[in-house]
């Protein structure tokens, strides 16, 4: 696996609270909830090639999505 990319990123303080407790209730930490959310903006806006990133996958774990094939 390649090394991942670091850099660092400002947050507004309650931005960071919310997705820190999300975070918490995901079992993930910050910068892997970040990254999720991340990857997954990217995907819905169909900017993300391939599904090289297992992590991308993460939302059957917590649920999310399921409602999607519905909408459609």
């Amino acid at each position: 696996m390649a090394e991942k990319k670091r850099f660092l990123l400002r947050l507004d303080p309650v931005v960071h609270g919310a997705v820190e407790k999300w975070a918490a209730d995901d079992l993930r930490s910050v910068n892997a909830q970040i990254e999720f959310l991340l990857t997954e903006a990217l995907r819905r806006a169909g900017r993300l090639k391939g599904g090289r990133n297992s992590r991308a996958d993460d939302g059957a774990r917590t649920g999310e999505g399921a409602g999607d094939a519905g909408d459609a």
